[in-house]
């Protein structure tokens, strides 16, 4: 079959390699109807993720067909389509017992393209498949569930719910790539009294005014001033970093108000001051995690309703056999506009 290969960094190609199969009773084996590239790919072709070595196919958002079950997976047969999650639990861990799947000890977690073969493939082993993917009813298309892969309950779970959003609440937000629009889709679930949106790009910054962002800043323009006029000179109850540059951390730091929460949400491959000397006394919470996932089941429910439109979100389509191209546009986001970018079997 072919797919998405890991040569090193900044090496990538669309090759043969050999067809996945089940290797352990609880695997199954899926063919991948849909599948898109995330910015921790690129972090990957960046060498910020040392854990990956040349070989490695890359991915971990799909949906797809199963086609084959081990002996130990009870809840899948041949033919259902499921979405893969980004996160693969164990289910019997201690962390995962507490719904912590991302830090699974018996080789879950964040495995997909990272620590085992990916879903940028035509076909794909899915580790645990049984806590690990979700069936699919009719009304959510493949393009909509694949975005509940990892940037929806990234941005909800990482963000909105370590962040606290509660209504009334000022949400800044650096960064309006994937992760920054599923943020702020998901903190207008809370009610915010604001949302402050801040990026580079003039084509992320009209993005996140049509997700809902009430102000939209450029770096250069001092977001502090902008964050401070709307707050009576406070600063900003919630703060999100999805960019995953020290610049993007060190910034947001110096957003919040007293008392005010910084959720960490981008990967990060550089080391980041933190300003204690600043900060020590002004009783700020400052969180970091990697998504656990379990809110998938929750945020599927709000998409099949029509509570949450993340269709927007994808702005280029592509076929499998285009991958090399498909790349070469997420990465230049700058000068594409690309937000999500979504490829397809045919």
């Amino acid at each position: 079959m072919k797919a998405l290969v890991y040569g090193g960094p900044g090496n990538r190609s669309w090759t043969d390699v050999p067809d996945p199969s089940i290797v352990d009773p609880k695997d199954a084996v899926i063919r991948v109807d849909t599948v898109t590239i995330c910015g921790t790919d690129l972090h990957i072709l960046g060498g910020d993720v040392p854990e990956v070595g040349p070989g490695r196919v890359l991915g971990h958002e799909a949906v797809g067909t199963v086609v084959e079950v081990g002996p130990g997976v009870t809840g899948l047969s041949p033919g259902d389509r499921v979405l893969a999650s980004c996160i693969s639990a164990c289910g019997t861990c201690v962390y995962c017992r507490q719904g912590r799947y991302g830090q699974c000890l018996n080789g879950g977690g964040w495995i997909l393209g990272h620590l085992v073969d990916g879903v940028q493939a035509e076909y794909a082993r899915i580790p645990f498949a049984d806590l690990s993917t979700y069936r699919l009813p009719e009304a959510v298309t493949d393009e909509a569930a694949v975005l509940l892969a990892d940037i929806l309950p990234t941005s909800y779970e990482v963000g909105v719910l370590n962040g606290a959003v509660r209504p009334g609440d000022t949400v800044a937000i650096v960064g309006a790539g994937p992760i920054g629009l599923a943020a702020i889709l998901t903190a207008r679930l809370y009610s915010p009294s604001h949302i402050i949106a801040i990026d580079k790009a003039d084509s992320r910054l009209g993005a996140a005014a049509k997700f809902g962002a009430d102000v939209c800043v450029h770096p250069d323009a001092d977001p502090l001033a902008a964050v401070r006029r709307i707050t009576d000179g406070l600063g900003a109850d919630v703060v999100m970093e999805a960019v995953g540059t020290p610049a993007a951390f060190e910034l947001c730091a110096t957003l919040m108000r007293p008392g005010g929460r910084l959720a960490n949400i981008g990967v990060h491959g550089k080391p980041a001051t933190l300003h204690l000397e600043d900060l020590w006394i002004r009783d700020v919470t400052i969180t970091t995690g990697l998504v656990d996932a379990h809110s998938t089941p929750t945020l599927l429910r709000m998409v099949a309703a029509g509570q949450i439109d993340v269709t927007a979100m994808v702005t280029h389509r592509y076929r499998f056999d285009e991958f090399m191209t498909a790349y070469d546009v997420f990465a230049d986001a700058a000068n594409t506009g690309a937000l999500k970018v979504v490829l397809t079997r045919s």
